[in-house]
């Protein structure tokens, strides 16, 4: 028996915590994932605090939260080693585990290992490192070097059928099946596992691009969701009061109506890459399982971010309502590496992307370095609560301009647009989808006070000054990251 578990950490990315069989959802099939959370602990209060790709990763990388960390939004050209030079790979690293990364890193620069013995790139679509290379290179994306040598075309493109990395457009995959980015990831990890070091333990990330756009699973698959009806769309009652932000039928729009046709196309694309992952998620097993390697080896699977996939007419991410910032998180831990742990099952703790790095060491009986203020989950699984409420915010464009700042307490959620000073409440026991806007009810006065003191309380020393005498100021200029991640800005 190894004298640590291995860990497998597979990130998805853009997947809503309810686009799985094991969160209720009818209209998807996702039977390994489902099997992962009968078997094993299913959080099903899981957020991402910055949901956009690059400070989701910085969290879950460094277990800090953004108050720490700095990143409030998305902003691509932070040299991410000299910001953040302890993670959770390189304690894993210094701690005798074998480290290896496959798929989006979504760092700058490209090749940097932050913690990693050895890295593969598939990052999908760095806006940054195309513009530097003048399009896709070898040089920051190993997937590119692999689909022209296996197709044959010396100029081949992962954006060449036409669908935006961000657009609300959508097609069947192409090539063959074999030359997806979804089953290169789980290839070149399968090609890991059997080249690993076996007398060491391994931490193994899995980071799929999908099912972030472009939306492009493999025929069988677009065509099985294109002939099955999706759910209902959650339409908020307070819709109308953002009118004027509204760009309707933009195809890269993050809030506008989209016709009935393009959400239908869009949701096929994106049902079609969730299940195409669940496959590989089988192989997995199946490969540990040859290996002898299942009963010790720790599997996560998370996603760093949702997508509003058209609840209340949004669409991507960067929101902090439910669809945009509820993660799916799902672990297996054989019996023998559980320790303390409670039984299995679904646990209803408020969890966030920074736990997993104190979670992890955790299971691998490794200290967690100072300056981490994530929470080992293991005490939740018994049914303690790891906190009390969680801080979220991320900078918005598609609301006006704002930082939208939020808190998720065991009941409700509590939102504020800094630009104005809007505040939203909604009562997540009676309303999940967030379509009635409490915050002018007399009923809930207590609660929209209450909320938004915990939100002072959490913005009182920040340079932005959004606090003053004790309360919330409105109309404070946003900022595009912390003072502080500016000194490491590669302008």
């Amino acid at each position: 028996m190894a004298e640590r578990p291995h860990v497998v950490l597979v990130c998805v990315d853009e997947m809503r915590a309810d686009a799985m069989g094991a969160a209720g959802n009818p209209h998807i099939d996702t039977p390994n994932l489902d099997d992962l959370a009968r078997g094993g602990y299913h959080f099903t209060r899981a957020y991402s605090a910055t949901p956009t790709c690059v400070p989701a990763r910085v969290a879950m990388f460094t277990g800090k939260s953004p108050s720490l960390h700095g990143r409030y939004g998305y902003r691509e050209g932070v040299s991410f080693p000299e910001a953040y030079p302890v993670t959770l790979q390189s304690t894993l690293r210094e701690a005798g585990y074998q480290t290896f990364g496959v798929g989006k890193m979504h760092v700058f620069p490209e090749r940097a290992r932050c913690g990693f013995d050895e890295v593969l790139l598939h990052d999908g679509f760095l806006h940054t490192s195309r513009q530097l290379s003048r399009g896709p290179s070898a040089m920051i994306d190993d997937y590119v070097d692999f689909l022209r040598r296996e197709s044959g075309d010396p100029r081949a493109d992962y954006q060449e059928t036409g669908i935006g990395c961000n657009a609300m457009t959508a097609r069947p995959w192409e090539r063959e099946e074999r030359l997806h980015p979804t089953r290169w990831v789980a290839d070149e990890s399968f090609r890991f596992l059997e080249r690993r070091d076996p007398t060491r333990p391994f931490f193994l990330y899995m980071s799929f691009h999908r099912p972030h756009a472009p939306f492009d699973p493999p025929q069988w698959l677009w065509d099985k969701y294109r002939a099955r009806s999706g759910p209902a769309r959650a339409q908020g009652q307070w819709l109308p009061r953002f009118d004027e932000h509204r760009r309707d039928f933009d195809s890269e729009a993050e809030f506008g109506a989209q016709k009935e046709s393009t959400h239908e196309q869009v949701r096929a694309g994106y049902y079609g890459s969730i299940e195409f992952i669940d496959l590989q998620l089988n192989r997995l097993k199946e490969s540990l399982s040859d290996q002898g390697l299942l009963e010790d080896t720790v599997i996560v699977f998370v996603s760093d971010h949702g997508d509003m996939l058209g609840d209340h007419d949004m669409y991507r991410k960067s929101v902090g309502y439910e669809g945009s910032a509820r993660v799916p998180l799902v672990m297996h831990v054989p019996p023998r590496w559980r320790g303390g742990w409670g039984s299995p099952g679904e646990v209803g703790a408020i969890a966030e992307l920074r736990d997993l790095m104190p979670t992890l060491l955790g299971l691998a009986d490794v200290p967690v370095p100072g300056g981490v203020d994530g929470t080992d989950l293991g005490p939740a699984t018994r049914g303690e609560r790891v906190r009390e409420h969680l801080h979220g915010e991320h900078l918005i464009g598609s609301l006006g301009r704002h930082s939208m700042q939020w808190i998720r307490s065991e009941r409700f959620k509590y939102v504020w647009f800094s630009g104005d000073g809007h505040e939203q409440l909604f009562d997540l026991e009676a309303d999940p989808c967030e379509e009635r806007d409490v915050a002018g009810a007399d009923d809930f006065a207590g609660e929209l006070a209450r909320h938004r003191e915990l939100l002072v309380a959490e913005l009182a020393d920040r340079e932005e000054g959004y606090v003053a005498d004790g309360s919330l100021v409105p109309g404070r200029p946003v900022q595009s990251e912390a003072a502080w991640v500016r000194e490491f800005a590669q302008l």
